[in-house]
């Protein structure tokens, strides 16, 4: 569980690099919306304070940007096996003890995403059939929602990954950094 802490650890085997790739990119896509809310934030309250005027709906602006970023956060997080740490619990278990808590964690993840997932397709076409829009800019607010059940079908594909590297490695009393930023190292098992 710490592992995540000590180093960047990026997955070696195939399917790991290309989840990586994707997630990473997600995720640098999510900082720039947030450079982009600060961005809009700052104009619009300078325009307020100068009385030139704010950003009109810039409530409704950060509430799309805000959610567009977060699930963009969320793939990566799970990958880089930094979104629950319980640390101090486990510090002195053994790594099979924090491998199957690691598994326990992305199973209940897993779970989770795929509730989610399931939810925002149907809240998102509950939006569409009932034209719901933003106040006042006049978005329609289901626009949002392929793009966020987009990110959760990844998180969902993630937790799996990671589910499974954590149930090998208990299998195979190996670590999990053990097959990760070492060049040509393969996953027991793979062939």
């Amino acid at each position: 569980m710490a592992e995540g802490l000590k180093k960047n650890l990026r997955p070696t085997d195939k399917v790991g690099r290309i989840l990586y790739q994707i997630s990473a990119g997600l995720a640098l896509f999510g900082g720039l919306m947030i450079a982009i809310m600060g961005i809009a934030i700052t104009t619009s309250v300078i325009g307020r304070s100068t009385n030139i005027g704010s950003i009109t709906g810039i409530y409704d602006l950060i509430e799309l940007w805000t959610c567009t970023a977060i699930f963009a956060f969320l793939p990566y997080c799970q990958l880089m096996n930094e979104n629950v740490i319980v640390d101090f619990i486990l510090n002195k278990a053994t790594n099979r003890v924090k491998s199957f808590c690691d598994a326990l964690g992305s199973l209940i993840y897993l779970l989770i995403g795929i509730l989610l997932t399931w939810r925002l397709i149907f809240g998102g076409i509950e939006m569409h059939q009932n034209n719901e829009s933003f106040t006042t800019i006049g978005f329609p607010r289901w626009i949002s929602f392929p793009y966020a059940i987009a990110c959760m079908s990844l998180l969902t594909i993630i937790c799996f990954y990671t589910f499974w590297q954590s149930v090998k490695k208990i299998k195979t009393r190996s670590d999990f950094s053990e097959t990760i930023n070492q060049p040509n190292s393969k996953i027991p098992g793979e062939q």
